[in-house]
């Protein structure tokens, strides 16, 4: 293929907003989709890569692997190892041990499932994993699998008709990413099949090159539409809404619009657009763009993890020439030398680096894993033993492992003595409230009854194809709610989990139980910090910091955002209660016994204070019953 400067202009227009984003830049809330811009750009070039060797007869999958590895792996060895010294002197023992494990991940292309399984991409913990971004490459990869077999059988075997084959994998590609919004977003996100039809629709964009237009005024408009289309993306969306799906067909039709426009037609001049494109600055960013996008997470990642806060203006700027120097570094002394021809990358040098790297990184992150971390790196840090009382797992509260049926109204009916009875139904941030109940029943003065399920949220409407049998929960607490004479429910939940599916559901549940005659109680989003509390207040102590106050690190207006979601139920925002302008306490001052066990469920002492501030008290009911 001929080099194209304005396709590497486009590598930097999908690089910089996805830095800025990472680094915190809030003008810009949609810069995470440069990465679907990447995944277009790949599928197109990879293509005429590969249609370039059928045409020529040179087609060979140890060719095609012996050009990605060149391009690929020298860039992502270096920034790896560099992560790896950066994480012995930083990480806390259990993070470089999950260190450790995404090390293997990333080395051997599947982190995309680790990550999956083990983190949010947009979760208030996702900054501090070092290697959270190979995600991408990994998907990149695993299409790579197929993508060359796929390509040689379409031009071999099916006479090249590409749209009669591809079109349809790309159609149902799509159609996956959208239903996996709603049923499966984590997943939706991450994974090969919900991506496929980025890098299709770049494919088919170079295997059935539609012709360049010679009508001008057309080709600027199509140019021009492009940038508009990567514009709305990078400054409408955002992470709490749906994506992939709908929202991925901004930035991806902006970049095959822009990439189409770019085709050189002999009879007209080049369009703005890729004039723009072409500018050296941009072309600059853009050859450096593989480097920069692989160097930036892991700076941002340890800043991140060693202020355990937002960080300032004057820091970002650091970061981003921090970024810049080293991509540059990367880019001229890593990746050139890898792709220029010589005696060390041919391809028998180079599938020999290529499985010793691997090899040695799998070691490595293998050690970290095995020696649990290291911790003999940190003596001054342990962690103390947080009183967190009993959720009954297993019966009470369902991790996903245990039967449904399990659930029996004697366990699980945490406070006894009362007329009223009362359901507290939500997932783990409706059962990290149980430790405080007895304390405090005196308060409630209310038989309340634990129905809690891990990462299920109390919502009739509700789907995950991780955790299938939540809709069948979800059901059974309606018949309770009619069985155990239940007057009232509280509906508690980790709310910012589900902000990208909206909270519809949550006020058909309401409207659902109203019909049946229960009052109904919504509590809103407690605390989350950007880390267990433990290590805070270990970096806190090392800071001299004396208060126990610390920033949240989630969205301070979740609460407003659920609020427009619970009419005919009251609902109570433990934020007022919990929370000043300077952050929220994770340790009580006095006693200094934490509030949280982890990043932001109560332990026990936690759950008193919550409960004594702010659950709703059933004294009066309890009058009126025995008046009755």
């Amino acid at each position: 293929m001929n080099y194209r400067r304005d396709i590497d202009g486009l590598r930097a227009v999908a690089v910089l907003p996805v830095v800025l984003f990472h680094f915190g830049v809030s003008a810009i809330p949609g810069g995470f989709t440069g990465v679907d811009i990447f995944f277009v750009i790949s599928g197109y070039l990879i293509s005429g890569s590969l249609l370039d060797d059928l045409e020529r007869g040179q087609f060979s999958i140890g060719r095609f692997y012996w050009r990605r590895a060149r391009r690929i792996l020298p860039a992502l060895t270096f920034v790896i190892l560099l992560a790896s010294i950066a994480a012995w002197f930083i990480l806390l023992p259990s993070d470089l041990h999950e260190y450790s494990l995404s090390v293997i991940a990333a080395s051997t292309f599947w982190s995309n499932i680790y990550f999956w399984k083990t983190t949010n991409y947009f979760s208030i913990d996702a900054e501090l994993r070092p290697l959270l971004h190979t995600w991408s490459l990994s998907v990149e990869e695993q299409y790579y699998i197929f993508a060359p077999i796929l390509v040689y059988l379409i031009y071999r075997y099916a006479s090249k008709r590409w749209l009669t084959i591809l079109l349809p994998i790309t159609i149902g590609s799509f159609a996956l990413a959208v239903m996996a919004t709603t049923l499966a977003p984590t997943a939706g996100f991450y994974l090969l099949p919900t991506r496929v039809w980025e890098l299709a629709l770049g494919a088919m964009l170079m295997l059935r090159k539609p012709p360049a237009l010679a009508n001008r005024p057309l080709t600027e408009l199509i140019g021009l539409a492009g940038f508009g289309l990567l514009a709305f993306g990078f400054l409408t969306i955002s992470e709490s809404d749906p994506f992939p799906g709908y929202n991925a067909l901004f930035p991806c039709i902006g970049t095959a619009l822009l990439i189409y426009a770019g085709q050189i037609h002999p009879d007209r001049p080049v369009p703005v657009a890729t004039r723009v494109l072409q500018l050296t600055p941009l072309v600059w960013v853009g050859l450096i763009s593989y480097s920069l996008y692989l160097v930036h997470w892991p700076i941002n990642s340890f800043v991140h993890y060693l202020s355990l806060k937002a960080i300032g203006v004057p820091t970002i700027i650091a970061m981003i020439v921090a970024s810049v120097a080293l991509a540059t570094f990367s880019w001229k002394y890593v990746e050139q030398p890898f792709r220029r021809k010589s005696t060390f990358t041919a391809p028998l040098p180079i599938f020999a680096f290529s499985a010793t790297a691997i090899v040695l990184l799998c070691v490595g992150g293998l050690a970290g894993a095995l020696g649990k971390g290291f911790p003999q790196r940190f003596p001054d840090f342990s962690t103390e033993r947080v009183l967190v009382g009993d959720w009954r797992n297993g019966v009470c509260f369902n991790e996903g492992a245990s039967r449904i049926e399990n659930w029996n109204l004697a366990d699980c009916t945490r406070t006894h003595g009362f007329p009223t009875n009362v359901l507290l139904w939500g997932d783990s941030f409706a059962a990290h409230y149980v430790s405080g109940l007895e304390a405090n029943a005196q308060k409630i003065q209310a038989n309340v009854i634990q129905y809690t399920y891990a990462g299920c949220p109390p919502n009739l409407s509700y789907f995950s194809y991780a955790r299938p049998a939540c809709t069948r929960f979800n059901e059974r607490a309606l018949s309770i709610i009619r069985d155990a004479n239940i007057q009232a429910v509280i509906l508690s939940g980790r709310w910012t989990d589900y902000q990208a599916r909206g909270f519809d559901g949550l006020q058909k549940t309401i409207d659902r139980l109203n019909g049946m005659g229960v009052k109904v109680y919504v509590i809103g989003q407690s605390p989350e910090f950007i880390a267990d509390v433990q290590k805070i207040a270990f970096f806190a102590r090392r800071e001299h910091v004396a208060n126990t106050s610390w920033p949240m690190a989630m969205d301070p207006d979740i609460n407003k955002q659920v609020l427009p979601f619970v009419k005919g139920a009251t609902f109570i925002d433990p934020l007022a209660y919990l929370c000043d302008a300077a952050g929220c306490s994770y340790a009580d001052a006095g006693t200094r016994q934490f509030l949280y066990f982890d990043y932001g469920h109560f332990s026990s002492a936690g759950a008193i204070l919550a409960i004594s501030k702010y659950w709703p008290s059933f004294a009066a009911s309890n009058k009126v019953a025995k008046a009755k």
